[in-house]
């Protein structure tokens, strides 16, 4: 149902190309688009930690030390799946690089720095483990198989399994370095949803050639804050849309009708977070509402050196709003499958700031690897999984330098997470959850240390190394893995659920045919898809999406794989 204008209920990654593709495609004027959002960082973020300390999530929890850099997550991007971001940020200027585009300026920088991580995995005792041995037996080689061979026709069958479940009669799998590099690759857990796996095994199917590399991965210059966000907001704001932060939309107003199952959207209740004053935003019948219903850095609170995060108990405003939607339909999801277990949904992480590169030095000696070659994962030596089995117990990503535009020349800013928060930490016996920065690097020196191969232990430059330190932010996000939760099919709304006439869904918790949860690629599909549907573009100029499930060599590479 074509539209004229269009309110944005959110200002991440999604929404912004939903309103690109209005304007470039359905030839919009930018002041027909206005969004309404609590911040426009989304969960491509990163700032100076002084830039965000009054943001709405941390308003309540302020920080003593307010110096360094925060990023809450790292997203890792892959141009062979991402076809539709890559598209998207063919479009815009570049923020950073005068004459690119924000797609060259990612082509530019990755060209330049190729992924080639040769610590992916590393354990105690053992140092560098070989990942290229993803150590599966006859049993995970045949549940693999069937869930590669699959057809999406059948995908319903996995409605409410999670992955311990579709292995239940298999828990060798869980002790693979397969495992191990999936799960942290991907933020999968045990308890996650069998389907996502899935889908990820169909999209990602010939990362089983080069997972203990990652040299599939590609990376911006900067942080996703800077090299996708900001070109966004840029462009956005040059062609007329409004961005309107510091709001929080409460309620809907819907049109009554006979049926009862006409969505149609007529106002739209908020309130502004700085002044608390409530505010009601009428929606016309030549409005589309474009919603990204879900957050994965909602409620999402920071701490800093000597202050542990605080654990902010909101459902998060996003699913709020979705919640009270699905009061009224029938068939827009169920939100708490993704917001009420955050057993299934939390973690957190850490951005460290130093002043000088010793401890980056130190971490490319122990790995043998340049900053900037992807991630690596500390491997416990005792179960410490549900399950009983050795698990992970933390993940560094150490970036190519500077990973802020304003980094000073000595600076540098690493980050790390930890999957499970609850678990409690080898070198500080504490929970991660309720680690402050300081104990968190404590920690990672410990794990470094256990992997060290010599002859000078990085123990013994802990002190030099603690002092060189300007901020270790931890973050916890109690949503973070939400998107992976166990879910069926139905408990994720359409991104044009049936009977709508002006309300679309995007991001990651809007149902799409094939396409895998936690990847840009999802959040500019749904929001391209949102933006033809109301421009009355035909479904067949969307971006294709390749298949390399149905790619025979990539099969067969990755049959390979498995046996090696």
């Amino acid at each position: 149902m074509r539209k004229k204008k269009a309110i944005m209920i959110g200002a991440g990654l999604a929404n912004m190309a939903a309103a690109v593709y209005l304007i470039q495609e359905g030839h919009w004027q930018g002041d027909a688009i206005t969004f309404y959002s609590v911040d426009d960082h989304g969960a491509n973020d990163g700032a100076p930690v002084e830039a965000v300390k009054d943001e709405y999530w941390n308003k309540n929890h302020p920080l003593e030390n307010q110096k360094g850099y925060v990023a809450r997550g790292g997203r890792m991007l892959n141009y062979r799946t991402y076809v539709d971001l890559m598209d998207l940020l063919g479009r815009i200027p570049s923020a950073t690089e005068p004459g690119m585009t924000a797609a060259e300026d990612t082509h530019d920088f990755d060209a330049k720095h190729r992924t080639f991580d040769k610590a992916r995995l590393l354990e105690g005792g053992k140092g560098i483990i070989n990942g290229g041995h993803l150590g599966l037996n006859g049993k995970d080689r045949l549940l693999l198989t069937k869930l590669i061979m699959m057809p999406d026709s059948e995908e319903e069958k996995l409605d409410n399994i999670t992955i311990s479940e579709y292995f239940k009669d298999d828990p060798h799998i869980f002790q693979t370095n397969f495992w191990y590099m999936w799960e942290t690759t991907f933020a999968f857990r045990t308890q996650s949803s069998a389907q996502e796996l899935r889908r990820y095994m169909h999209q990602m199917i010939y990362e089983f050639t080069q997972i203990e590399h990652l040299v599939g991965v590609n990376r911006t210059r900067y942080n996703q804050y800077e090299s996708i966000m900001l070109p966004l907001i840029n462009y956005l704001k040059e062609q007329g849309c409004k961005i309107v932060l510091d709001r929080i939309v409460t309620d809907w107003e819907f049109k009554t009708t006979p049926m009862q199952d006409e969505i149609t959207v007529t106002g739209l209740k908020m309130t502004n977070t700085k002044t608390n004053q409530e505010e009601l935003v009428p929606v016309d019948e030549d409005t589309a509402v474009i919603f990204t219903n879900g957050s994965i850095t909602d409620s999402a609170t920071l701490g800093d050196y000597d202050t542990p995060a605080a654990e902010n108990m909101d459902y998060g405003v996003a699913a709020s709003l979705w919640k009270k939607a699905t009061a009224h339909f029938y068939n827009l999801g169920n939100p708490d499958k993704f917001f009420a277990d955050r057993d299934a949904s939390e973690w957190i992480s850490f951005t460290l700031t130093t002043k000088n590169h010793l401890l980056l030095d130190e971490i490319a000696r122990i790995t043998t690897q340049e900053p900037g070659n992807a991630l690596n994962s500390f491997l416990s030596t005792k179960p410490i999984s549900p399950l009983g089995h050795k698990d992970v117990n933390m993940s560094i990503v150490v970036h190519h330098q500077p990973h802020f535009t304003t980094q000073k020349p000595n600076e540098t800013v690493l980050w790390g997470y930890f999957l499970y928060p609850r678990r409690r930490g080898e070198f500080v016996d504490k929970q991660y959850l309720k680690m402050t920065g300081k104990e968190m690097l404590e920690e990672l020196i410990g794990q470094l240390s256990k992997v060290d191969p010599g002859p000078v232990n990085i123990r013994e430059k802990e002190k030099e190394i603690m002092e060189s330190v300007i901020n270790n932010v931890p973050a916890y996000m109690p949503y973070a893995s939400a998107l992976f939760n166990n879910r069926a099919k139905v408990d994720r709304p359409k991104v044009i659920p049936k009977h709508s006439t002006n309300l679309a869904f995007t991001g990651e918790f809007a149902e799409q045919p094939y396409q895998m949860v936690f990847t840009e690629q999802s959040a500019v599909r749904s929001g391209e898809i949102a933006a033809y549907h109301f421009a009355g573009i035909p479904m067949s100029h969307l971006v294709p999406t390749p298949r390399y499930d149905k790619d025979l060599p990539t099969l067969m590479r990755a049959a390979k794989k498995m046996f090696d």
